[in-house]
């Protein structure tokens, strides 16, 4: 009975299974429970994530302890290279695996132990030592997630079919922002103005991050060879102009990751109370995720490059949308910078699910790894660069700089033509 629900579940997510896949005969019995397996852990560590945003719930919490501007000014970097420049070095650790779901066991449990940390810091700690304190277990948790990401996308190949990777990813972005509504609400709602409800959401994330462990661990997965595994080598950069091409697209599209702050630059927004602000922040990225992500995730089982394609084209219009509402003296109006906000959310969510699709469906089967930690490793390197790039031409205001993401946008675009086309499309 148990089988027949999740077969029925699974079938209706991905719109039936077409038998003539890249999985074993074992692996495709096992499909549609491990794949209603990660859609609940994904949107579990998804909704952690959502609650732990640095971008916007820690950089509050330090200015809200009181801490130097400094440490939330490196909270994003820090987060961010942290999760992919260390994924070299530990590609090799997954490879060495027979199951590579135990790193993510590891890495997602070890998520959970910093959040935690976080928390403590929070409760104990203000100013300097906070900033400090709070940091510190950021690059734990960024380490930790690296592990998490770099071992995903062969896990995932192995236990979800080709034509059904981005429905079971899309669907856990979906639900997983519903979650993180609920917070948002609160915020905006103004009945918890303090640091409370902001340090629950952590402790919530927490929590979340060790049961997405716990459940995770009982994936089914079939057993690896680590003798026919290729470890992760530059030298792969060399070997395939297709993943060098699709690295520079990745690496453009970080434009739509970097431009969010400079949207709310442009929104003023002086007549809302620090927490409501904060709260329609995350209340724009959750319904974007929301209304996009199982979207984004069934057209890129059509076609990823198409949507990596499309997506740079909408963020693009995004960023260009909050100039134009500033040249006209519209963007600190109530609805002005929210609008543009979420068409670049939306934007940004099927960056994600476009790229992740596209590195899983084009890796060969024995170099997922590799290929995840190659790419990853130099995008966190592309990531400094662009960061540094944006903070130099934020010296010229918020309207140069988000002309400069959307010309990177309208390049990856641009870029995206030359990739090959990695699903089915007959």
């Amino acid at each position: 009975m148990a089988n027949d629900t999740a077969q029925n579940l699974f079938d209706r997510l991905v719109g039936g299974v077409d038998q003539d896949d890249d999985l074993s005969a074992d692996a495709r019995k096992a499909e549609p429970r491990n794949a209603l397996r990660h859609i609940a852990s994904l949107s579990m560590t998804k909704v952690a994530d959502g609650l732990i945003d640095p971008k916007l719930i820690l950089s509050w919490l330090l200015t809200a302890l009181g801490a130097p501007a400094v440490y939330a000014g490196a909270l994003v970097p820090i987060r961010e290279s942290g999760a992919l420049l260390p994924q070299i070095l530990l590609a090799t650790w997954v490879q060495n695996m027979q199951r590579r779901k135990w790193a993510w066991v590891v890495g997602s449990a070890g998520q959970g132990l910093f959040a935690a940390l976080i928390v403590l810091a929070a409760l104990t700690l203000e100013g300097a030592a906070a900033g400090v304190a709070i940091c510190a277990a950021l690059a734990g948790l960024a380490l930790c997630r690296a592990a998490c990401s770099v071992s995903y996308k062969d896990i995932l190949g192995k236990t979800v079919g080709k034509s059904r990777r981005g429905s079971i990813t899309g669907t856990a972005g979906s639900a997983a922002s519903a979650g993180v509504v609920v917070l948002a609400i609160l915020l905006m709602s103004g009945m918890f103005e303090s640091t409370g409800v902001v340090i629950a959401a952590i402790a919530l994330a927490a929590c979340l991050w060790g049961a997405a462990a716990l459940l995770f661990s009982t994936l089914v997965e079939m057993k690896s060879d680590p003798e026919n595994a290729s470890r992760a080598s530059f030298s792969i950069l060399k070997e395939d102009s297709n993943l060098r091409r699709y690295i520079l697209v990745r690496g453009l599209l970080v434009s739509t990751a970097l431009a969010p702050p400079y949207f709310v630059i442009l929104s003023g927004g002086e007549d809302q109370s620090a927490l409501g602000q904060l709260g329609a922040l995350v209340l724009a990225s959750a319904l974007a995720s929301f209304l996009s992500s199982y979207v984004w995730g069934r057209m890129s089982d059509s076609s990823s490059r198409k949507v990596l394609m499309l997506t740079g084209i909408v963020g693009a219009v995004a960023m260009l949308g909050a100039v134009a509402l500033a040249a006209a003296g519209l963007a600190t109006q109530v609805w002005a910078m929210p609008l543009v906000l979420f068409i670049l959310m939306i934007a940004y969510h099927g960056v994600r699910q476009g790229r992740s699709t596209y590195l899983v469906d084009m890796s060969p089967e024995d170099q997922r790894s590799a290929y995840a930690a190659v790419s990853n490793t130099v995008i966190g390197v592309l990531l400094l660069v662009a960061g540094i790039a944006g903070g130099g031409a934020a010296l010229f205001g918020p309207v140069v700089t988000l002309v400069l993401f959307a010309a990177m946008a309208v390049g990856a675009a641009i870029a995206a033509i030359g990739l090959r086309e990695v699903e089915r499309t007959d």
